[in-house]
């Protein structure tokens, strides 16, 4: 059960973080070749996030 909740919470997390990271990038004006790299970081920094919360969750 925690898994799946977990889950969803961190698709969820990652759709809003990726649609404001979008809008940043429209407000902003930043080129198209750098956007790529922008999103490839904050998806990283995310998922090392959220993996290190999901294992503090499980083994705690």
């Amino acid at each position: 059960m925690l898994i799946a909740l977990f889950g969803l919470f961190s698709l969820t997390y990652l759709f809003i973080i990726n649609s404001m990271t979008n809008a940043l990038c429209v407000q902003k004006e930043i080129p198209a070749e750098r956007q790529p790299k922008i999103f490839r970081t904050i998806n990283i920094l995310l998922t090392i996030l959220l993996t290190s919360t999901f294992v503090e969750l499980w083994f705690v």
